[in-house]
């Protein structure tokens, strides 16, 4: 394993670093407020990691602490089992309730580590169905989300299969070891004081998107092997990146790791062609090499070595799916990308290499757009859709220019690496 994530001390305990990493969701993931609920979603084999959490929420002053777990053994006897007119239909009470519970002020928190293949072996026309009905049914609370109308995080856990994914050639228990090892490291929670240096990485992270805010470019252009990609930017675009301020007034880091800047593209000015970098697992389906090209912003032909039928199912979800909602940089040299570590997980993978997000853009990357309707984020070019998926088109053969109004090039990255102060 990369000398990258080994832990820094022998005597730091998996007890220690575990707590560490809690810390770092409640404190600097969600910012917490006293007062606030806050709503866990996780994975059965996240149980330590969740009641660590919740002690921290707790101790920083949640009202209530509420945890809805997931069962990929009962996910699985579904596909096996269940009554073919029942993979339309998803827990829209569920969902309505989350959303609900949104609405009036409650934190968001869902701690991931889901298998990769866990889906791999079963009928994609009944994985597209059921993916479908599920997004149709969240998309109250993702609005809510992806508007930050409050303040939300998501966290890893290292589960057994995720950890047999990424370390395929070691024994369970010492797969499951090297991951929790990586995700504490790309967390920062190896670190002697991780708020710290949480706030230090926010610091150098908002720098950038202040520079890219000056600049205001009309469009980035991607250059590599298998991609001419050219991606025009929304009107009145903004650039995010590290912390960032809910409507409610709460500072939270949504993704813990996170290395990324990113903005909405506009949705109808995104022209060429693009070969993903690297896997994308989808729902327990691995999409391998996906090449893409645009017209007019919209995916008009599309294939993949593996998970091919998948993709399309996906594209196919609705209008906005074939759009471009998100476009994020990030450089060669992020510790993700130089772990040399393939995490079949888009919380980390999309850490190591820039990216660009079918389906859903965040209104929080328009300037006013929290006030604005769907319609006057329409107008300015930001997507609508059921689904937000990234997928990774960054490496160290991609350069990256920003493209002003006038039609100028200026470089932004070369063979990967941030060529600009």
């Amino acid at each position: 394993m990369n000398d990258q994530f080994r832990n820094p001390s022998e005597a730091t305990s998996h007890a220690t670093l575990l707590d560490r990493l809690a810390e770092v969701a409640v404190r600097v993931g969600l910012g917490l407020k006293p007062g606030q609920e806050v709503v866990i979603t996780a994975p059965l084999d996240a149980v330590p990691l969740t009641r660590r959490i919740t002690e921290h929420a707790y101790r920083a002053g949640a009202s209530l602490v509420t945890t809805m777990f997931s069962d990929e053994e009962a996910t699985l006897m579904r596909f096996r089992h269940g009554r073919d007119e029942g993979f339309d239909t998803a827990a829209a009470w569920l969902y309505e309730g989350m959303a609900t519970a949104y609405r009036n002020g409650a934190a968001r928190l869902a701690i991931v580590g889901e298998d990769p293949s866990l889906l791999a072996k079963e009928d994609p026309e009944k994985v597209s169905r059921a993916n479908r009905a599920r997004s149709k049914a969240y998309m109250p609370a993702l609005n809510l989300i992806a508007g930050f109308d409050t303040n939300w995080t998501i966290v890893s856990a290292a589960t057994p299969a995720w950890a047999k994914a990424v370390f395929p050639n070691d024994p369970e228990d010492v797969a499951v070891a090297k991951l929790w090892s990586a995700i504490f490291s790309a967390s920062r929670a190896d670190t002697p004081d991780p708020i710290a240096n949480w706030a230090d990485h926010n610091a150098n992270l908002q720098a950038r998107t202040r520079m890219l805010n000056e600049k205001n470019y009309a469009a980035l252009h991607f250059r590599g092997p298998g991609t001419d990609l050219r991606v025009g930017l929304a009107d009145g675009h903004e650039w995010n990146g590290g912390s960032t301020k809910a409507k409610n007034g709460v500072v939270c880091n949504a993704n813990i790791p996170t290395e990324e800047v990113f903005t909405t593209p506009h949705r109808d000015r995104v022209e060429g062609y693009v070969t993903s970098t690297k896997p994308l697992s989808y729902q327990g389906t691995l999409i391998q090499d996906i090449q893409v090209t645009f017209e007019s912003g919209r995916i008009v032909e599309s294939r993949a070595r593996t998970g091919e039928a998948v993709l399309n199912k996906v594209l196919d979800t609705d209008e906005g799916a074939r759009h471009l909602g998100e476009v994020a940089l990030v450089p060669y040299s992020s510790p993700i990308s130089q772990s040399g570590l393939l995490f079949y997980n888009t919380l980390f993978d999309e850490n190591a290499s820039s990216h660009i997000a079918l389906g859903q853009a965040y209104s929080k990357c328009i300037r006013d757009g929290g006030s604005m309707s769907e319609e006057e984020l329409a107008a300015r070019g930001s997507n609508r859709s059921l689904i937000h998926i990234d997928w990774m088109i960054g490496s160290d053969q991609v350069d990256v220019d920003g493209v002003t109004a006038n039609g100028q090039a200026e470089p932004l990255m070369r063979k990967g690496e941030w060529v600009t102060p």
